[in-house]
């Protein structure tokens, strides 16, 4: 294998080859190997199964024993005079970590992490450290790095992966994708996951960053993307209680999800299909600009939080929601915005002013709540939207409204 950094290859060598001996010693001496007993379903087929050693856990809890070391001062010593070592141990680390601790971390456990799960355990294979070796040199100096985050879901099915956006993409759960980096990921998955029609899907994040770059905050991204897939397609849709996340193909973190996104509200699973995926892709980008308009980003608090809550407050939330998205007139504004003239309009008025008098939300007027701020996000000009509403309840076609706004005006320059 062709080296491209020989000041440090020996040295991490050393160091690796070194932590061996005194890991293996710590299980001859009674220490225990955890184990993770991962389950792969199969969709066709006997589910299999599989012990994989959590060496990761093992050997980060002797962290401060290898870290002691002689060997391990020397590659430090070394790796600090490496900009790029440094540079890649702040983007793997973050920022409040040391430079030394993020050193440590990143890359003298990482790569006996990587060695030792390649070996599986504490016997030495020379190939596996330089398989090991090998794709950190290959990221330490590269220039852009690779970001993975994964979510699973639960209360949807898809039959093939749907792109919402730029790097977002709704997909089928790969098997043993997770355990491959997270042998203990099994326990941190939903209940069921993987055995239901409705418990296969992930949401994958995936950017690409220059060396210098913060990570995306991952949960937040995943909130967004759940909030989009709720209004879509009115599932009880929730995203699994943590985000595993990748950086140039080693972990990086496991983080907690956004408890509104984890929190599975009550309903059936639905389906994201060819029809409703646009639309949700269209939902997904108006509520990046959500922010900048205050009143549509509580109307869309008030009728997520609306999905987990019974009567009274569901009510309470759909009428603030409304009001917030519509103004004060909004059942008849909701009314012309989803139905066109005639009975099935009348209907959805009738449900919606029954709401807005303080009655509980029936379906119907649920229903259409969620319709309406579904199609809010897609007008994106809120108050355009609110105006042209007003004008067809007057009966006054849209050019006569411009007609008569520009007479106005010449009448009073001609007053003046």
């Amino acid at each position: 294998m062709p080296v491209r950094a020989p000041h440090l290859y020996p040295l991490l060598r050393g160091f690796a080859l070194g932590s061996f001996v005194v890991l293996g010693r710590e299980l001859e001496e009674g220490a225990e190997l955890p184990l993770a007993f991962e389950e792969h379903v199969q969709r066709s087929g006997p589910t299999l199964y599989e012990l994989r050693p959590l060496v990761r856990a093992f050997i980060e809890e002797r962290e401060a024993l290898l870290r002691a070391r002689e060997d391990a001062r020397i590659a430090l010593e070394e790796l600090r005079r490496e900009p790029a070592a440094t540079i890649f141990a702040r983007a793997h680390a973050g920022p409040k970590a040391s430079e030394d601790d993020a050193l440590f971390r990143t890359v003298l456990l990482g790569i006996l992490v990587s060695t030792a799960e390649a070996c599986g355990g504490f016997d030495w294979d020379d190939e596996a450290f330089e398989r090991a070796y090998e794709r950190f040199e290959a990221t330490l100096l590269a220039e852009r790095r690779r970001y993975v985050a994964i979510a699973p879901l639960v209360g949807l099915s898809i039959s093939k992966p749907v792109e919402l956006a730029q790097g977002v993409t709704v997909r089928m759960l790969r098997s043993g994708e997770l355990a491959g980096h997270w042998p203990e990921s099994r326990r941190l998955l939903p209940p069921s996951f993987g055995r239901e029609p409705d418990r296969h899907c992930v949401i994958e994040l995936r950017r690409d960053l220059h060396s210098s770059d913060e990570p995306p905050d991952a949960a937040a991204e995943v909130a967004d993307v759940v909030s989009a897939i709720r209004l879509t397609t009115a599932a009880a849709l929730a995203a699994g209680p943590v985000v595993f996340e990748l950086l140039d193909g080693r972990p990086f973190g496991i983080g907690p999800s956004l408890p509104i996104a984890a929190t599975q509200p009550p309903g059936e699973p639905s389906r994201l299909d060819a029809f409703r995926a646009p639309i949700t892709a269209e939902v997904l980008a108006a509520l990046a600009d959500a922010d900048g308009d205050p009143e549509l980003a509580e109307a869309l608090d008030r009728w997520e939080l609306s999905l987990f809550q019974n009567e009274p407050f569901r009510s309470e939330q759909l009428r603030a929601a409304l009001a917030t998205l519509l103004g004060t007139t909004w059942p008849m504004r909701c009314a012309v915005l989803l139905q066109p003239p005639g009975e099935a309009r009348e209907d959805v008025h009738a449900h919606l002013a029954a709401l807005a008098e303080g009655g509980p939300a029936s379906g119907p007027a649920i229903e259409a709540a969620r319709r309406a701020v579904v199609a809010v996000l897609r007008e994106g000009d809120r108050a355009e939207l609110v105006h042209a509403l007003d004008r067809e309840l007057l009966g006054i076609p849209r050019r006569s409204v411009v007609r008569l706004a520009s007479s106005s005006r010449r009448e009073a320059v001609r007053h003046a």
